[in-house]
């Protein structure tokens, strides 16, 4: 889930569709395996909550990879 705090935010989708997230309580949330793109419109503050499980790098572990995430 992408929960806009400041700015905008647009959210390219498959299908050449694109979804306008604003500030003021506006969210997105992105089915699993769907491919998206988040473009800021400008500066912007997002808030990103995901499962514990979800990789940094998407499916594929890379050299970027983090494993043991710390809690915040």
């Amino acid at each position: 889930m992408f929960y806009v705090i400041e700015g905008k935010l647009k959210m390219a989708l498959d299908q050449n569709k694109t979804l306008n997230i604003s500030a003021g309580g506006e969210f997105v949330i992105i089915p699993k395996g769907t491919n998206h793109k988040p473009i800021a419109v400008g500066q912007v503050k997002v808030m990103l909550f995901e499962p514990k499980a979800t990789l940094n790098t998407g499916d594929k572990k890379k050299k970027f990879t983090v494993n043991n995430l710390e809690k915040i």
